[in-house]
Protein backbone atom coordinates (compact mmCIF):
# COMPACT_ATOMS: atom_id res chain seq x y z
CA UNK A 1 0.00 0.00 0.00
CA UNK A 2 0.90 3.23 -1.15
CA UNK A 3 1.98 6.49 1.87
CA UNK A 4 -0.38 8.47 2.86
CA UNK A 5 2.98 11.51 2.49
CA UNK A 6 3.05 9.51 -1.90
CA UNK A 7 -0.56 10.07 -2.16
CA UNK A 8 -0.84 13.46 -0.96
CA UNK A 9 2.36 14.85 -1.10
CA UNK A 10 1.35 18.47 -0.49
CA UNK A 11 0.15 17.10 3.06
CA UNK A 12 3.24 17.47 5.40
CA UNK A 13 3.46 14.62 8.08
CA UNK A 14 3.42 15.87 10.96
CA UNK A 15 -0.13 16.78 9.62
CA UNK A 16 -0.99 13.24 9.40
CA UNK A 17 0.94 12.49 12.81
CA UNK A 18 -1.41 15.00 14.61
CA UNK A 19 -4.37 13.54 13.34
CA UNK A 20 -3.26 10.31 14.13
CA UNK A 21 -2.36 11.19 17.68
CA UNK A 22 -6.06 12.99 17.87
CA UNK A 23 -7.81 10.62 16.85
CA UNK A 24 -6.28 8.20 19.37
CA UNK A 25 -6.77 10.36 22.13
CA UNK A 26 -10.55 11.06 21.38
CA UNK A 27 -10.58 6.88 20.92
CA UNK A 28 -9.15 6.83 24.59
CA UNK A 29 -11.46 9.54 25.73
CA UNK A 30 -14.24 7.31 24.08
CA UNK A 31 -13.29 4.13 25.77
CA UNK A 32 -15.15 5.74 29.04
CA UNK A 33 -17.36 7.97 27.04
CA UNK A 34 -20.22 5.70 26.04
CA UNK A 35 -21.13 8.23 22.97
CA UNK A 36 -17.70 7.34 21.18
CA UNK A 37 -16.34 4.35 19.40
CA UNK A 38 -13.72 4.65 22.12
CA UNK A 39 -11.64 1.19 20.36
CA UNK A 40 -11.97 1.73 16.91
CA UNK A 41 -11.40 5.71 17.15
CA UNK A 42 -7.87 4.00 18.24
CA UNK A 43 -7.57 1.80 15.90
CA UNK A 44 -8.24 4.54 13.03
CA UNK A 45 -5.71 6.26 14.90
CA UNK A 46 -2.93 3.80 14.81
CA UNK A 47 -3.84 2.89 11.35
CA UNK A 48 -3.15 6.61 9.95
CA UNK A 49 -0.03 6.53 12.11
CA UNK A 50 1.08 3.28 10.18
CA UNK A 51 0.20 4.51 6.55
CA UNK A 52 1.97 7.51 6.88
CA UNK A 53 4.66 5.81 5.80
CA UNK A 54 2.90 2.56 3.61
CA UNK A 55 3.28 0.10 6.98
CA UNK A 56 6.86 0.83 6.67
CA UNK A 57 8.12 1.26 10.50
CA UNK A 58 4.82 -0.18 11.97
CA UNK A 59 3.34 -3.55 9.69
CA UNK A 60 0.47 -5.01 8.43
CA UNK A 61 0.62 -7.49 10.99
CA UNK A 62 1.28 -5.05 13.69
CA UNK A 63 -1.90 -3.63 12.78
CA UNK A 64 -3.53 -7.17 12.86
CA UNK A 65 -2.95 -7.46 15.96
CA UNK A 66 -3.94 -4.34 17.38
CA UNK A 67 -7.20 -4.62 15.20
CA UNK A 68 -7.68 -8.28 17.20
CA UNK A 69 -7.44 -6.18 20.58
CA UNK A 70 -9.29 -3.84 19.63
CA UNK A 71 -12.08 -6.06 18.73
CA UNK A 72 -11.46 -7.96 21.54
CA UNK A 73 -12.33 -4.77 23.50
CA UNK A 74 -15.60 -4.38 21.85
CA UNK A 75 -16.55 -8.10 22.47
CA UNK A 76 -15.16 -8.08 25.96
CA UNK A 77 -17.38 -4.29 26.88
CA UNK A 78 -20.08 -6.00 25.26
CA UNK A 79 -19.93 -9.03 27.09
CA UNK A 80 -19.15 -7.66 30.43
CA UNK A 81 -22.03 -5.69 30.93
CA UNK A 82 -24.35 -8.17 29.93
CA UNK A 83 -22.81 -10.71 31.91
CA UNK A 84 -23.03 -8.59 34.83
CA UNK A 85 -26.60 -7.82 34.75
CA UNK A 86 -27.54 -11.31 33.54
CA UNK A 87 -26.09 -13.15 36.81
CA UNK A 88 -28.23 -11.29 38.87
CA UNK A 89 -31.51 -11.92 36.36
CA UNK A 90 -32.07 -8.54 34.82
CA UNK A 91 -34.87 -7.90 32.78
CA UNK A 92 -34.53 -6.30 29.25
CA UNK A 93 -35.79 -2.92 30.58
CA UNK A 94 -32.90 -3.02 33.05
CA UNK A 95 -30.25 -3.29 30.36
CA UNK A 96 -32.63 -0.34 28.49
CA UNK A 97 -32.64 1.69 31.25
CA UNK A 98 -28.88 1.17 31.99
CA UNK A 99 -28.21 2.50 27.93
CA UNK A 100 -30.60 5.59 28.78
CA UNK A 101 -28.67 6.44 31.87
CA UNK A 102 -25.28 6.15 30.49
CA UNK A 103 -26.76 8.43 27.44
CA UNK A 104 -27.83 10.65 30.04
CA UNK A 105 -25.56 10.97 32.33
CA UNK A 106 -23.24 12.40 29.73
CA UNK A 107 -24.87 15.43 30.35
CA UNK A 108 -24.27 15.82 34.11
CA UNK A 109 -20.52 15.09 33.67
CA UNK A 110 -18.25 12.58 35.55
CA UNK A 111 -20.68 11.78 38.30
CA UNK A 112 -23.36 11.11 36.14
CA UNK A 113 -21.47 9.11 33.97
CA UNK A 114 -20.27 6.75 36.38
CA UNK A 115 -23.63 6.19 38.26
CA UNK A 116 -27.01 7.07 35.69
CA UNK A 117 -26.00 3.59 34.00
CA UNK A 118 -27.30 2.67 37.96
CA UNK A 119 -30.09 4.95 38.29
CA UNK A 120 -31.42 4.00 34.52
CA UNK A 121 -30.98 0.05 35.22
CA UNK A 122 -32.95 0.17 38.97
CA UNK A 123 -35.26 1.98 36.80
CA UNK A 124 -35.82 -0.32 34.30
CA UNK A 125 -36.20 -3.14 36.56
CA UNK A 126 -38.74 -1.60 38.65
CA UNK A 127 -40.73 -0.79 35.48
CA UNK A 128 -40.21 -4.79 34.34
CA UNK A 129 -41.62 -5.63 37.93
CA UNK A 130 -44.65 -3.18 37.14
CA UNK A 131 -45.30 -4.96 33.79
CA UNK A 132 -45.66 -7.96 34.86
CA UNK A 133 -48.79 -9.98 36.28
CA UNK A 134 -48.61 -10.11 40.27
CA UNK A 135 -52.97 -11.26 40.36
CA UNK A 136 -55.26 -9.93 42.65
CA UNK A 137 -54.82 -6.94 45.12
CA UNK A 138 -53.67 -7.81 48.51
CA UNK A 139 -55.24 -8.45 51.77
CA UNK A 140 -54.03 -4.85 53.20
CA UNK A 141 -55.90 -3.09 49.94
CA UNK A 142 -52.43 -2.76 47.93
CA UNK A 143 -53.29 -2.51 44.57
CA UNK A 144 -51.27 -4.89 41.89
CA UNK A 145 -48.37 -4.45 40.01
CA UNK A 146 -46.81 -1.82 42.62
CA UNK A 147 -43.43 -2.86 43.33
CA UNK A 148 -42.38 -4.40 47.02
CA UNK A 149 -40.00 -3.74 49.42
CA UNK A 150 -38.57 -7.05 47.48
CA UNK A 151 -38.99 -5.48 43.91
CA UNK A 152 -37.01 -2.82 45.17
CA UNK A 153 -34.06 -4.95 46.56
CA UNK A 154 -34.33 -6.74 43.36
CA UNK A 155 -33.67 -3.34 40.99
CA UNK A 156 -31.29 -2.65 43.41
CA UNK A 157 -29.61 -5.71 42.90
CA UNK A 158 -29.86 -5.75 39.25
CA UNK A 159 -28.57 -2.41 38.99
CA UNK A 160 -25.65 -2.72 41.16
CA UNK A 161 -24.56 -5.87 38.73
CA UNK A 162 -25.48 -4.24 35.49
CA UNK A 163 -23.02 -1.00 36.91
CA UNK A 164 -20.39 -2.83 37.88
CA UNK A 165 -20.75 -5.22 34.60
CA UNK A 166 -20.55 -1.64 32.74
CA UNK A 167 -17.61 -0.50 35.09
CA UNK A 168 -15.44 -4.00 34.72
CA UNK A 169 -15.80 -3.26 30.51
CA UNK A 170 -15.05 -0.29 30.65
CA UNK A 171 -11.81 -0.56 32.87
CA UNK A 172 -10.94 -3.41 30.27
CA UNK A 173 -11.35 -1.46 27.41
CA UNK A 174 -9.34 1.08 28.53
CA UNK A 175 -6.73 -1.19 29.51
CA UNK A 176 -6.98 -2.55 25.96
CA UNK A 177 -6.95 0.69 23.88
CA UNK A 178 -3.35 1.60 25.93
CA UNK A 179 -1.92 -1.71 24.99
CA UNK A 180 -2.83 -1.23 21.38
CA UNK A 181 -1.00 2.48 22.08
CA UNK A 182 1.78 0.32 23.65
CA UNK A 183 2.13 -2.12 20.64
CA UNK A 184 2.02 0.54 17.94
CA UNK A 185 4.58 3.03 19.90
CA UNK A 186 7.04 -0.02 20.41
CA UNK A 187 6.48 -1.01 16.65
CA UNK A 188 7.48 2.60 15.84
CA UNK A 189 10.27 2.73 17.78
CA UNK A 190 11.92 -1.03 17.26
CA UNK A 191 13.49 0.49 13.70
Amino acid sequence: MDALTTLLPGVPPALWWTLAALMALVGVAGTVLPVLPGTLLVLAGLFVGAWIDGFTLVSAWTMAAIAALALLAVAIDFVAGLLGAQRAGASRWALIGAALGTVLGLFMGLVGVLFMPFVGAVAGELYALRQQPTGAPGAAGVPANVPGEGDTRRALRVGTAAWIGMLVGTAVKLALAFVMIGVFVVALLWH
